[in-house]
């Protein structure tokens, strides 16, 4: 494999992770801050589910740098 594939495969697995992870993120902020409105003791459960999308993020990293480092 050429060293262009191989940063191209790193940068769709990290970049679709972020792009979904800010998607999903805004989703949970935006229906978060309405909960928080209505009911202010729900914060920490919100704060929870507003990180949990980071996982996604932390997944494509660890596989983009698997592809870097492994193909070689």
């Amino acid at each position: 494999m050429s060293s262009l594939e191989i940063a191209m495969g790193a940068a769709l697995a990290f970049g679709f992770g972020a792009i979904g992870t800010a998607w999903a993120q805004s989703r949970i902020g935006s229906a978060g801050a309405g909960a928080i409105a209505e009911k202010p003791e729900l914060a920490g459960s919100i704060i929870i589910l507003e990180a949990l999308p980071e996982t996604m993020v932390i997944l494509g990293f660890v596989i983009a740098a698997m592809i870097i480092l492994m193909v070689k």
